[in-house]
């Protein structure tokens, strides 16, 4: 434990908070200079440079009493990683932003920079900067850059004719969301899930070089987001459900909270699949799923076994 249990933020203060979390942040061979001045200064070595940002605000995005502070760090990095990884990049920089209330326990803090350090560390990305500030409640900003090798995947490429595809599990974590919402704990990998996603960053480089047409993670939910690459590619896009995966713990859970197990799956976020067109003569890389055809524009932009889909599609922020 770095500092005593009872000791809060206000007791800490920000540098001394800052040199805590820092020792958790190695650093990579892209960072020329990291953490400790204005800014951190990085070199690129080759291809295109990728950037994206995301936030996320205590009691819309997250509940302490429903994640551990290391699980929550987990969630943070996750979701930004995975956004590299759906341009077909590898992220390699991080920078950090958070707002505390200052009678947070200092432990919490430095829990999260643990958690959110070994999910960086699962793509080699270093964390290069950032900000702490005080605030009633927690909220957490991120900033991941990374690379592409080759020209970046968008959302606009998709053409009639391609297939859908997904990477990654789908739905587990809406179910663990579900069984949260409840006041239960299990069945516990829908939890976890829930808790700790495992996007499949590796399928994003993999899709890019196999020539995927458009790509996209599932932050929002699998329709919503195959909404955008078709409303992006000016396509119409159909699911078919018999080629989606349903695990049993889905189905327990479905029929315990009288919920449709399909609806955890199309309309679920945070597991930050990867969904995909491609070509329809490209070999798919390993772990992709066929779940969907591209066809023309024209009605509906997205359809579910070829009918329009009248139940949840997806989290909306506002």
């Amino acid at each position: 434990m770095a500092f005593p249990r009872d000791t809060t933020l206000a007791d800490v203060g920000e540098f001394g908070l800052i040199t805590e979390m820092t020792k958790h942040f190695a650093q990579g061979e892209q960072v020329l200079v990291g953490p400790g001045d204005d800014a951190a200064l990085l070199r690129v070595k080759q291809g295109h440079v990728v950037v994206s940002t995301d936030l996320l605000v205590e009691g819309r995005h997250f509940r302490r009493d429903w994640a551990e502070a290391s699980h929550i760090g987990h969630r943070a990095a996750g979701q930004n990683l995975a956004d590299i990884a759906a341009m077909g990049g590898v992220a390699h920089c991080m920078t950090l932003g958070l707002a505390l209330p200052s009678d947070l326990p200092a432990e919490w803090a430095v829990d999260f920079a643990e958690g959110f350090a070994a999910e960086c560390a699962l793509v080699g990305a270093s964390v290069v900067g950032g900000d702490v500030t005080g605030a009633d409640q927690i909220v957490i900003s991120v900033t991941a850059i990374g690379a592409v090798a080759q020209a970046p995947v968008l959302r606009s490429g998709a053409e009639p004719g391609d297939v859908l595809a997904l990477c990654g599990r789908q739905g587990w974590a809406a179910a663990g969301l579900a069984i949260l919402k409840r006041g239960f704990r299990s069945p516990r990998v829908l939890v976890d899930a829930y808790r700790r996603p495992q996007p499949p960053y590796a399928a994003g480089p993999a899709a890019a070089a196999a020539g995927a047409s458009a790509l996209i993670d599932v932050s929002d939910g699998l329709l919503a987001e195959a909404r955008h690459i078709a409303e992006a590619s000016e396509v119409s896009i159909d699911v078919h459900t018999a080629a989606l995966t349903i695990p049993d713990e889905l189905n327990a859970v479905a029929s315990a909270t009288g919920a449709d197990p399909l609806a955890f799956v199309l309309g679920g976020g945070e597991d930050h699949s990867l969904l995909a067109a491609f070509p329809p003569d490209v070999e798919l890389p390993e772990g992709w799923t066929v779940i969907g055809t591209v066809g023309e524009p024209g009605g509906e932009a997205v359809t579910v076994d070829g009918e329009v889909y009248d139940g949840p599609a997806g989290w909306t922020h506002f």
